[in-house]
């Protein structure tokens, strides 16, 4: 867990510096929206809005992963923790490049699909979207398709668990534990979807 990799540590200290900037930078400017003014801070401006809204921007498409929730320390703890955990086993195993690529893809794929589903399915029932959960849970099913027999003890509940079964497990904790609402399950999914696509297609090209 403590022998981060090069590729883990710098997106580690991107999203650290990334928090604290959101803390800082919560009033940039103001926008009128059918006459209403909205006060935009970092954390609006990298989130990933509703894309049928004057908010949304392509670029969002990438930042959002990068940004955290300014009111809850918990989600950029789980985040990270999850990443320093299992992206260095991927990044010695894949080497840094293919894992940052690996790592983004799952984000931006995570994103793409929530966004277009809400867009076409539900488009008022969407809003604002950030945080890494979506590439890190890409990572969590790659590292189960990798490493399935592989055993792993969880923190909570403190129980063996092997690794073919992680993605599933903390998907459904994560929906269980979720009283708010807010969390973007459908974008879990995605990434994990995302990432499985990805493997699947490196492992029939022999890649």
């Amino acid at each position: 867990m403590f022998n981060i990799t090069p590729v883990v540590r710098s997106l580690i200290i991107i999203n650290i510096v990334v928090f604290i900037l959101q803390l800082l930078l919560k009033n940039l400017y103001t926008i009128q929206i059918g006459g209403e003014t909205f006060a935009l801070g970092l954390t609006q401006l990298m989130s990933l809005w509703d894309l049928s809204t004057p908010l949304f921007k392509p670029y969002q498409f990438f930042t959002y992963m990068f940004a955290h929730s300014p009111t809850s320390y918990f989600h950029i703890i789980f985040n990270m923790l999850a990443l320093s955990s299992f992206g260095p086993i991927l990044e010695n195993y894949l080497g840094d490049r293919k894992f940052l690529f690996f790592y983004v893809a799952c984000g931006i794929g995570a994103g793409l699909i929530y966004g277009l589903t809400y867009f076409f399915v539900s488009p008022q029932a969407a809003g604002p979207m950030l945080g890494a959960s979506g590439a890190i849970y890409g990572i969590l099913m790659a590292f189960g398709l990798m490493f399935p027999e592989l055993e792993i003890m969880l923190l909570f509940p403190p129980i063996p668990l092997k690794a073919k079964y992680m993605v599933f497990v903390m998907g459904l904790l994560t929906y269980a534990m979720d009283q708010s609402g807010r969390v973007a399950h459908l974008a879990h999914f995605a990434g994990a979807f995302v990432a499985f696509i990805i493997i699947t297609y490196w492992r029939k090209t022999g890649r």
